[in-house]
This record gives C-alpha cells, sequence and structure tokens, in this order.
C-alpha cells in the first residue's frame, strides 16, 4: 500500500526530538513496519464499524 513515506518519517522523528537530534537516520526497517501497523489499525477499526452496522470508520473505530 503506501500509507507511510519514508521522507515523511524522518521529519517526523526530526519534529519530536525537537533540538536533541540524536536520531539522525531511518532504517527502512522502520517504513515497513510502520506500514504494518497501519494496516493493522485500520483491520481493526473495520471490524469494529462491521460490528456496530456502519459503514463510516471512524476515529474512535481505531
Amino acid at each position: 500500500m503506501a500509507l507511510i513515506i519514508k521522507s515523511n518519517i524522518k521529519k517526523v522523528v526530526k519534529e519530536l526530538q525537537g533540538a536533541n537530534e540524536d536520531v539522525t537516520s531511518v532504517a527502512e526497517e522502520v517504513e515497513t513496519e510502520l506500514e504494518k501497523k497501519a494496516e493493522d489499525l485500520l483491520r481493526a477499526g473495520i471490524e469494529r464499524a462491521r460490528a456496530n452496522k456502519r459503514r463510516t470508520l471512524q476515529a474512535r473505530d481505531l
């Protein structure tokens, strides 16, 4: 799929650590694992929406 983009991960990592830039690079596997976690969250959310007989995935489903 392509929910997660490595260049965006790098930007967020830089923003989250602020002035303390100890982490300077992001391994390829981080992108893959974030993608898996995002897909798992979405699958669980879809199941919850179905269980509640809704056709709209909402934030509370995640």
